[in-house]
């Protein structure tokens, strides 16, 4: 059997997809969030109403606020210090502070979250 080459530059799409498991998705309650520490790092998780998983940076870049604590919508958290407001699906503000960075999050087939980290 033979094999080709793999040029030590190339890497896989299941090399560059890091998952982990946060637990299961009941630890959250409809219609909010939760932070969990994640290589170091503050992530949000929310559990949106009709169910869906959004997760952006857990600290607010404007002055450091809980986003886990923030109250949500369908498509927006507002952090509780001082109101800024993030889209839940891309991070991005929509009143003028700098972006939070949005994580792809899902359920697995177990009722567990899953966090992809790039």
């Amino acid at each position: 059997m033979s094999s080709q080459p793999v040029s030590a530059g190339s890497v896989s799409a299941a090399e560059t997809n890091i998952q982990r498991v946060l637990g299961p998705v009941d630890q959250i309650p409809f219609g909010e969030g939760r932070a969990f520490g994640v290589d170091g790092e503050q992530v949000a998780v929310f559990r949106l109403r009709d169910g869906n998983l959004r997760a952006v940076s857990g600290v607010c870049p404007h002055k450091g606020g809980p986003i886990a604590d923030g109250t949500i919508d369908q498509q927006v958290v507002m952090c509780p210090l001082h109101q800024h407001a993030f889209e839940l699906q891309t991070g991005c503000s929509t009143t003028g502070a700098k972006p939070l960075r949005a994580y792809r999050v899902f359920a697995d087939e177990a009722g567990n979250m899953v966090l992809e980290l790039d």
